[in-house]
């Protein structure tokens, strides 16, 4: 992980061009928006062993940072041309920004706002009187095209970083966080998209305690501030990822680069996993959802007290925004257990003979399987997708030789994205050795063991051709089930099924089982 020290400009605390920190205390900001609690989160601090804090920007009307710099920039437009309008580019909370201020000041806003942008956010631009333009697939085509727009109607056009009032407004967070927190502060950490929020932080921050890191969190597919830091001069990236789409910005502002590359210590870099593990871990402390954006900076922070091994330390992560699509939370509550290492996915080959699943399962303990799948595929050896719950990375892997132990190859899939995106919905097909097989879907309650317990009543000699479980979160497990039986074995069959303790129902004649599996 690349350092990037702090300049001797910054230790001496010698006055900066635009000087920050006069234009940040003499900010307007607060007509619109509210002094945002710093809220200790004890259960991701115990975690760590350090104190996280979290600076609740997500709790502005909005519902993010943004309204602070777009209303510090448009309450100083003379009257002219706040009745011209105003214009900007935003993937949304920018936008929203930008929207109320409009509806503060009287003044008609006109947001361009990229075709990928949550729903939720242009609809709520347009429920504060904005009018809303979609044009492009990201925000620098949108960008570009409300310049051109700007233009065409002499209207002001609102930057949503590039700007010295804009990184003021922003900055005012530094401003109450060193008044919400008079204890020493080891770091704080901020999401970077743009720039205008570490900026606007570090300016006020360093220039009275230097001695606080300031250290920014991208995401790992649109690192812009991390790479131009490294070659020392504002890279632009062919592409962005869109998941955290808050900060998916191919290009650091010109101004906030000269501040961060004098202000900034260093960029933590973190992936999809991290992220959605952070939206969790802060709904655990808060019940709040954060917006992938809005969680970064606790990723961040979470990846920088590990790699460093420190402790008891007080550490400020920007809760930066919760605009999230609700949609959005089925993909983060997946993957959210895989960033935070507490879910192991393997696949294990196991023989192909009755009762090897419950030799199997009795080999995991009382660890809880999140996930089980096998389908028929050779008469000799099964290949199963497991998913179980575990504690840590080491768990994990202790598992894995523990079964090499026993005589069963397991290959490690945690990290291998195919596998998690695609390969465990598409376990299955077509098994056409398979003769005299019925399907049977199962219901029980889903409590820990409640998996071994339902094959350990499943344990006949009737073999198992297809398996498929998955733990949803829900009361009961749901557990889909082929097995072979000889027609001359099917009243035998009934008889077990009626002492079966739990609900469940005939699928043989599903037409999806008989398109698909059959």
């Amino acid at each position: 992980m690349l350092k990037f020290a702090i300049s001797d400009f910054a230790r001496t605390h010698a006055p900066m061009k635009n000087d920050y920190l006069e234009r940040i205390l003499t900010a307007r900001v607060y007509d619109v928006a509210v002094e945002s609690p710093l809220e200790f989160a004890s259960n991701l601090s115990a975690r760590i062993h350090n104190r996280l804090l979290l600076k609740r920007e997500d709790m502005q009307q909005v519902f993010s940072f943004k309204v602070r710099g777009a209303y510090n920039k448009m309450v100083k437009l003379s009257p002219a041309m706040l009745k011209r309008g105003v214009v900007t580019a935003s993937a949304g909370n920018h936008g929203q920004g930008v929207a109320l201020a409009a509806q503060r000041l009287h003044c008609r806003a006109t947001i361009v706002m990229p075709v990928t942008t949550p729903h939720i956010k242009a609809q709520a631009v347009e429920a504060r009187g904005a009018t809303v333009v979609t044009h492009g697939d990201s925000y620098d085509e949108a960008y570009a095209y409300a310049q051109k727009f700007a233009t065409q109607k002499r209207a002001t056009f609102v930057h949503p970083y590039d700007d010295p009032d804009v990184i003021a407004g922003q900055g005012t967070i530094g401003m109450e966080i060193l008044r919400q927190h008079t204890d020493a502060i080891y770091a704080i950490f901020a999401p970077v998209g743009g720039g205008g929020l570490i900026s606007g932080i570090a300016a006020y921050v360093k220039r009275l305690y230097p001695e606080v890191k300031i250290i920014g969190v991208e995401p790992v597919d649109a690192d812009s501030l991390y790479q131009s830091l490294r070659k020392g001069r504002r890279v632009k990236l062919a592409q962005t990822g869109l998941f955290a789409d808050g900060v998916a910005v191919r290009q650091v502002g010109v101004e906030p680069f000269r501040l961060c590359r004098e202000l900034v210590d260093e960029v933590v870099l973190v992936d999809t996993d991290a992220i959605c593990a952070a939206i969790k871990d802060v709904f655990e402390d808060t019940r709040a959802i954060l917006e992938p954006s809005g969680a970064l900076s606790v990723a961040g922070a979470k990846v920088y007290a590990k790699r460093e091994n420190i402790r008891d330390k007080n550490l400020i992560a920007i809760a930066s925004g919760a605009n999230m699509n609700f949609d959005r939370l089925r993909h983060i509550s997946e993957r959210a257990e895989l960033g935070e290492q507490r879910e192991a996915v393997m696949a294990v080959t196991i023989p192909e003979e009755p009762g090897s699943f419950k030799k199997f399962c009795a080999m995991l303990g009382t660890k809880s399987i999140t996930e089980f799948n096998y389908r028929y595929a050779d008469p000799k050896e099964a290949q199963v997708f497991v998913a179980v719950s575990v504690r840590n990375r080491s768990e994990a892997e202790k598992l894995i030789k523990s079964l090499e132990r026993n005589g069963l190859h397991a290959e490690d899939l945690t990290d291998n994205e195919l596998a998690k995106l695609h390969i465990r919905h598409l376990v299955g097909g077509h098994a056409r050795d398979v003769k005299n097989e019925l399907l049977y879907r199962f219901e029980f309650p889903d409590r820990p063991g409640s998996l071994v317990k339902f094959l350990d009543g499943m344990s006949h000699h009737w073999n198992i051709s297809l398996f498929h479980y998955r733990n949803h979160g829900a009361d009961y497990g749901r557990a889909l089930v082929g097995i072979q039986v000889p027609p001359e074995e099917k009243i035998e069959f009934k008889a077990f099924l009626r002492q079966f303790d739990n609900h469940y129902w005939d699928e043989s004649n599903n037409p999806a089982y008989k398109l698909f599996l059959g």
